[in-house]
């Protein structure tokens, strides 16, 4: 969903100016690093960033990019990390059906399994309430991917943040639809057992009246699997598992309040948990970090329930009480910063990437020690 709202030509001009790849000033010691993934593509928009470590220990981003969201011309690409740096994207998968028919493409998902190649997930159709899921693979770190494959009939794949793999290998995937009759929006999880050949669909998950969709997972200490989700009702639901995916709690209220927009949560080494996320003080209300004054003379600046802005890092022990430990963008945008990707490295560090007003993805590196 776009969020378009004006600024005044001063304001758009001080966010327009700062260097394209370049990192700006950490605003915290827990920020390593802060820097736009490219400098320039060949498209004026890009969203829904993802993010994944391979086996070998590569890094790789992929988002969807063209002339604008649910344009025809929308295309996934990826971005490898080599030498420090950003490679350019490379477009790898397409809508093209036949000489006259071209779908959009929507929400890739990077995932490297165990025991698997690296696969990329995503979506094509002409609108969420109609899109089906497709699946390319890689045994080359992401240089040159599988026919792509349209998964089973009523299976989507995740739906925008990674999956869990689960020690005994299965894989349970966050999923949701958009119903086109009702318009109503519906959580479900996926799972395979056999990378991908085979899946079960459990669901749609009922309760508290939510209307939620793009479930994030979490694996709690004792074993059991936790989905935070978006929701039109601007609260983050939350729904849980005791037995590996199989059977869901009905959703309910976490205590959180989100915009509604992406998120993504992750599971850290040391047991916490990072939810990544735009905040809301209340459904409906201010941004979280609204101050009195702070849209003077910015006429349609974004301060109502669908502004994108901040983007926050939170933290949690149990997945249930959590405190606001990163700010990392705060100020007013005209499409805010959005559908944040989270994953934990090898090496400890954390990575973020997200969408920086519909026109560059960044990508910030965090030290979790520091959070």
């Amino acid at each position: 969903m776009r969020v378009r709202l004006l600024f005044t030509a001063a304001l758009l001009a001080s966010v327009v100016s700062w260097p394209v790849g370049a990192a700006r000033q950490a605003a915290s010691p827990a920020i390593v690093s802060s820097a736009f993934i490219y400098e320039h593509g060949p498209y004026p928009q890009v969203h829904a960033s993802t993010l994944v470590e391979t086996t070998s220990g590569r890094l790789l981003a992929a988002w969807f990019g063209g002339t604008e969201e649910g344009h025809p011309d929308v295309s996934i690409w990826v971005a490898r990390h080599e030498d420090g740096r950003w490679s350019p994207g490379v477009k790898v998968a397409d809508g093209v059906q036949d000489a006259a028919t071209r779908h959009p493409t929507w929400n890739p998902v990077l995932f490297q399994p165990r025991g698997g190649p690296l696969m990329l997930f995503y979506k094509v159709g002409p609108s969420p309430r109609e899109w089906w899921g497709m699946v390319i693979t890689s045994a080359d770190d992401g240089r040159t991917w599988s026919t792509p494959r349209r998964l089973p009939e009523g299976i989507l794949g995740p739906i925008k943040n990674k999956p869990l793999q689960l020690a005994d290998g299965t894989i349970v995937a966050g999923s949701s639809t958009e119903a086109a009759d009702s318009d109503a929006w519906r959580v479900h999880v996926e799972r395979t057992r056999d990378l991908g050949k085979t899946w079960e669909r459990i669901g749609p998950l009922g309760g508290g009246g939510f209307n939620a969709i793009q479930p994030a997972i979490l694996q709690l200490a004792d074993g059991r699997l936790q989905l935070l989700c978006r929701s039109r009702e601007m609260h983050v639901p939350t729904s849980g598992s005791s037995d590996g995916g199989r059977t869901w709690t009905p959703l309910a209220a976490s205590g959180l309040y989100g915009v509604n927009s992406g998120l993504d949560a992750l599971t850290l080494q040391d047991g916490r948990h990072v939810l990544v996320y735009n905040p809301r003080d209340r459904p409906g209300g201010s941004p979280a970090n609204y101050q009195p004054g702070m849209l003077a003379g910015l006429s349609g600046a974004p301060s109502g329930p669908r502004a994108r802005w901040p983007l926050v890092v939170s933290v949690s022990k149990d997945g249930v009480a959590w405190t606001q430990a990163l700010t990392l963008e705060d100020a007013p945008m005209r499409d805010g910063y959005a559908y944040p990707a989270v994953i934990q490295t090898r090496d400890g560090r954390v990575h973020v990437t997200y969408t920086f007003d519909r026109r560059m993805i960044k990508h910030v590196v965090i030290d979790p020690a520091r959070l």
